[in-house]
């Protein structure tokens, strides 16, 4: 496994985490947020065994990634800069959670690169879902919230959730060096089943993801800024093959917005999985996920 910092075209900096094998087929990793490439790390094993190498690339304004103005169709550019430092030239993207929109971007961007594309537990396009929200479970206060938020300038609704955002990151203190205590309050604000996959790491590795995904808060802020607004590109212009991967019990994404995106994209297959959550559609099942990206 490597870990390295890449300058890209236009002088920004990105940081990135390889593995997984070597001379497998490419397949880059899309994070959720807050999150970073440490998500990808649990895939080692299962990219080794399936042939894949494994690449994860921190967006803009998380870890030592530069800030930018960045959009979906920024990002996918991103990825395919990356691509080309890197030497490779046809790849698959997969993205978890709100790194699924990403991961579809990258293939209506570059046809002519992306091989196949991976999506689970992942937001559709919010304001064009019939209710217009993400999950299943908010109050009339938090939907007149993403209702707002999806017609307000992005640096509006960066600055919009800036407070909130800041006093959380302050509660969980992830400059405090006990890892084991760090690790204790991130888990203890996650729902039962996501804290159970977790906790499958160790307090040192759970309190590496956390430091690194909120060292910055930029990238979280612009993330939630433009993921729940009307997407920069049509996912029925995407022609490679898709699956969407949706857990039963997922409180974060509803199996509806899989269902959105399984109709409008031409080479879709949606999977339920039965009694999974948010973060165990994916890594529970790292083998299928990684298997289908050919």
């Amino acid at each position: 496994m490597t870990t390295e910092l890449l300058r890209l075209p236009d002088g920004r900096q990105a940081q990135y985490w390889c593995g997984g094998d070597p001379d497998g087929r490419v397949v880059f990793f899309l994070h959720g947020c807050p999150d970073t490439r440490h998500a990808a790390y649990c895939g080692d094993v299962a990219a080794r065994r399936t042939g894949v190498r494994l690449i994860a690339v921190n967006r803009p304004g998380y870890g030592l990634s530069t800030e930018a103005a960045s959009s979906h169709l920024s990002v996918a550019d991103d990825v395919a800069a990356v691509a080309d430092l890197l030497g490779v030239g046809r790849y698959g993207v997969l993205g978890m959670s709100i790194g699924g929109p990403y991961a579809l971007a990258c293939a209506a961007r570059h046809p002519e690169r992306v091989t196949a594309v991976g999506v689970v537990a992942s937001p559709a396009e919010v304001p064009a879902l019939d209710p217009p929200y993400h999950r299943d479970d908010l109050t009339t206060e938090q939907k007149d919230f993403f209702e707002a938020l999806a017609e307000l300038p992005v640096e509006t609704g960066v600055e919009l959730m800036r407070p909130e955002f800041e006093v959380y990151v302050e509660t969980l203190a992830p400059g405090d060096p006990d890892d084991d205590a760090l690790a204790g309050r991130f888990c203890a604000g996650l729902g039962p089943l996501d804290a159970e996959v977790v906790r499958r790491q160790t307090a040192a590795e759970i309190a590496a993801a956390t430091r690194e995904a909120l060292v910055n808060t930029a990238g979280y802020l612009r993330d939630a800024a433009i993921s729940f607004r009307r997407w920069d590109f049509r996912p029925g212009a995407i022609s490679c093959p898709v699956s969407l991967w949706y857990g039963e019990l997922d409180a974060n994404a509803s199996v509806r917005n899989g269902e959105w995106l399984a109709e409008r994209i031409p080479e879709a297959a949606l999977i339920v999985r039965p009694g999974e959550g948010h973060l165990g559609s994916l890594h529970n099942h790292w083998d299928e996920v990684l298997g289908r990206l050919e």
